[in-house]
C-alpha cells in the first residue's frame, strides 16, 4: 500500500458495511484498512446515534459536571482506579508526564445480562448520579449504539486483516469498554495553571477502538508521521473512529495507534468549556494481544511480547496516575 501524508482524516460510510452489498462492503473494508494503515483515524456517519440521543446525553453531561466540585466527588471512588464514576481534576495524566490534564470526567462501564458470564465478577457496578435523574438512561443507549457500529468496526477490520469476519465477536462480547463523558474546564486565569498543562497531553488511546462523539469545540489534533500535527475535523452527523494501543499491538504494527491531543484555546478563550465523549472499545480482559501471525513477517519481525488485554490495561491504569502499583 502506498503511504501518504493525509490533511485530514478519510470520511466513510458505516451503511456501506451494513448494506448487504458485496461491493459497498468491499470497499469500505478496503478504505477503512488503508486509513488505519496510513494515519489511524476517520470519521464514520450513518453509526446509529441519533440526534435526538445526542443532544440528551450532552445537556445530561453538562447538567452534571455543571454540579459543585463537593456534590461530584461524592461519585469518585478511589478504590476503583477511575473505572466507574466521577474521575476529578487533574487526577489523570498522560504516560510520561507528571503534570495532570486540565479535565475531569465520568466513567460508565459494561452492564452484563448474561448471569452465566463469569467475567460479571470482574466489573464494579455503575456509579449513577442522583442530581441528573435521566443520566443513567441516555449513557446507556448511548454505551450500547456505540458498542454496536464498534463491533461493526472491528468486523470490517477482521476482513482488511484476511481473518473470519467475526474473529473480534466473542473477544469483545461483554468486553471491558467506558463511555467517557469529558469536561476540559475552565480556566479563569491562565496563570494559575502549571505552564505545561495542556486539556489532554499527547497519547495514544489503551484500547482496540474509540468512538469519539462530536466534541463541542475544536482543539483535537493527531500527530502525522512526518511529525506535522493536523486538526481533526468531522462533521455535525460524525464520529470519529480511531485505532487503539491494543490493536496495533495485535497487528504487530500494522495498523497504527496514531498519537493525538487536545490543545488549550487562546489564551482568551481559556474561561470557556470543552465538552467530549468518547467510547473506549476494549475486549475481555482474557484476550492474548500476542501479534497476530499473518502481520509477522521477515520485513516486520514480532515487535512486542505477548500480553493479554487485562494485563495491558492494568499496566497502562499505572502509567496514568490512575491505579497505585
Amino acid at each position: 500500500m502506498e503511504e501518504k501524508l493525509l490533511e485530514e482524516i478519510p470520511s466513510l460510510d458505516l451503511a456501506d458495511f451494513r448494506s448487504g452489498d458485496p461491493e459497498r462492503k468491499a470497499r469500505f473494508v478496503q478504505q477503512l484498512g488503508e486509513a488505519y494503515q496510513n494515519i489511524g483515524f476517520v470519521a464514520l456517519k450513518n453509526h446509529g446515534l441519533s440526534d435526538e440521543q445526542t443532544t440528551k446525553l450532552y445537556a445530561d453531561v453538562k447538567a452534571f459536571f455543571s454540579l459543585p466540585d463537593d456534590v461530584k466527588q461524592q461519585y469518585e471512588k478511589p478504590e476503583l482506579a477511575g473505572q466507574r464514576g466521577y474521575v476529578s481534576k487533574g487526577k489523570e495524566h498522560a504516560k510520561g508526564r507528571n503534570t495532570g490534564d486540565l479535565k475531569e470526567f465520568y466513567h460508565v462501564g459494561q452492564e452484563v445480562d448474561d448471569q452465566n458470564d463469569p467475567i460479571k465478577a470482574e466489573y464494579p457496578d455503575n456509579i449513577w448520579p442522583q442530581e441528573v435523574s435521566s443520566f443513567q438512561d441516555t449513557s446507556l443507549v448511548t454505551y450500547k449504539t456505540l458498542e454496536a457500529a464498534g463491533k461493526d468496526v472491528l468486523r470490517a477490520i477482521a476482513l482488511y486483516l484476511h481473518l473470519p469476519e467475526n474473529y473480534f465477536d466473542d473477544k469483545v462480547r461483554n468486553g471491558n469498554s467506558i463511555l467517557r463523558p469529558i469536561h476540559y474546564y475552565p480556566i479563569e486565569n491562565p496563570d494559575s495553571v502549571p505552564a505545561d498543562a495542556v486539556r489532554a497531553a499527547e497519547h495514544g488511546d489503551i484500547n482496540l477502538i474509540t468512538l469519539l462523539m462530536g466534541a463541542s469545540a475544536d482543539g483535537l489534533q493527531v500527530k502525522r508521521r512526518d511529525g506535522k500535527w493536523i486538526p481533526i475535523t468531522a462533521l455535525p452527523d460524525q464520529i470519529v473512529v480511531n485505532v487503539g494501543d491494543m490493536l496495533q499491538r495485535l497487528t504487530n504494527g500494522v495498523l497504527k495507534s496514531t498519537i493525538h491531543r487536545v490543545v488549550n484555546p487562546a489564551r482568551e478563550k481559556m474561561n470557556t468549556s470543552r465538552y467530549s465523549i468518547p467510547f473506549f472499545m476494549h475486549p475481555r480482559s482474557e484476550m492474548s494481544l500476542a501479534a497476530l501471525e499473518s502481520c509477522v513477517s521477515a520485513e516486520n519481525p514480532k515487535k512486542e511480547a505477548d500480553i493479554t488485554a487485562g494485563e495491558f490495561l492494568n499496566e497502562r491504569l499505572i502509567e496514568l496516575g490512575l491505579k497505585k502499583k
